[in-house]
């Protein structure tokens, strides 16, 4: 279920959103408003799970892992011992950076962040041998026309 949020709350996680270093006074400031209540919504909305943490967002290829694939993943088994296998090699992965179940002809997609070409061929291998997989496409971003945490805040309803 949504939690309510009126506009306060939102130009809140606006700001936090862009940059969550800001000082609380910093924020209030920007809102116009005073310390206390800025502070109380947001111990509020931690509480509430809307804010689930606060991380510092590193540059991939600054770091030498300049390779993104996107990994479809087509399985003919739907058993719960295969799921459990594969969620628990997914989330075993540090590359893997995002896994969704998806509708439609393709059961999986996963995002992988890797240096090269033979660190996703590693982790290829590694993956298929701790589950079986029917069939694997793999797909290598050419190049990263977006990429943001931000999520679009002036489409939250206030009804919660």
């Amino acid at each position: 279920m949504a939690a309510a949020l009126d506009d306060l709350d939102r130009n809140i996680l606006a700001l936090l959103q862009t940059d969550a270093t800001l000082p609380l006074d910093e924020i209030a400031r920007r809102l116009g408003a005073s310390k206390t209540p800025v502070w109380n919504r947001i111990r509020k909305m931690r509480d509430a799970g809307v804010i689930r943490g606060e991380v510092a967002i590193l540059d991939p290829d600054k770091l030498g892992l300049e390779s993104c694939f996107f990994v479809l993943i087509r399985t003919s088994q739907h058993d719960a011992e295969w799921l459990a296998r594969f969620l628990e090699a997914v989330r075993a992965r540090p590359e893997v950076m995002e896994a969704h179940r998806l509708a439609g002809d393709i059961d999986y997609i996963l995002k992988v962040r890797v240096a090269n070409a033979r660190a996703y061929d590693a982790f290829y291998r590694a993956l298929i041998k701790e589950v079986s997989i029917f069939n694997v496409t793999s797909t290598l971003s050419m190049e990263e026309i977006k990429n943001t945490t931000a999520l679009p805040l002036e489409t939250v309803s206030g009804m919660g």
